[in-house]
């Protein structure tokens, strides 16, 4: 996107940079979040048609493809607290727009903030929208790899943005402002936000 990076490095700064700041956030968040509900949908669709139990074996059986609804966190925990996964994601959800989004001055952390929204979202989607009901609806998942649990493109989003932040923080060493290891960054006596 023009104005997303300055000359010579990934920060984002001055008021057509907040423009550019949320622009790659949101873009990044609805292609997640679309991903995710339409690979979804196609699944629902397809277990529609399929006799029960059904499986799809690729790669040599590293990856499997089957109709999983988890009311549950990773490895189907909790599920008798679905209600609080969602009030959970929600906060979660409200977090990151309200704390991480406005630090956001720097490319990588865009890309994170936005694949962590889309991560949160597309199974928020799920718990709000889904079978049985608001608050208590199944997560759809479908990917399945040996000794691992079954995951779905939300999934995939949470963990990229998991991956990047770790990067970002521990090897790139650059906070969501842009600055490096204690510098000021780039663009600090910027006009602030609105």
């Amino acid at each position: 996107m023009p104005g997303l990076q300055e000359a010579g490095g990934a920060t984002l700064s001055g008021r057509p940079a907040v423009r550019s700041r949320w622009q790659a956030i949101v873009c990044v968040w609805l292609l997640g979040a679309a991903a995710d509900w339409a690979v979804k949908q196609c699944v629902v669709a397809f277990d529609a048609t399929q006799p029960s139990g059904w499986s799809l074996r690729y790669l040599g059986g590293l990856l499997t493809i089957r109709l999983l609804r988890n009311p549950g966190a990773a490895f189907s925990m909790g599920e008798a607290y679905t209600p609080f996964f969602a009030v959970l994601a929600i906060a979660a959800l409200v977090g990151v727009l309200g704390w991480l989004a406005p630090r956001v001055r720097h490319a990588g952390w865009a890309w994170a903030t936005g694949l962590l929204l889309a991560g949160i979202s597309g199974n928020l989607f799920d718990r709000l929208f889904r079978e049985p009901g608001p608050f208590y609806g199944h997560v759809v998942d479908m990917f399945e790899l040996p000794h691992f649990a079954v995951f779905n493109v939300a999934d995939m989003c949470i963990t990229a943005a998991a991956v990047l932040i770790v990067w970002l923080t521990a090897v790139a060493k650059v906070s969501p402002s842009g600055a490096r290891e204690g510098k000021e960054p780039p663009g600090a006596g910027d006009v602030a936000d609105s």
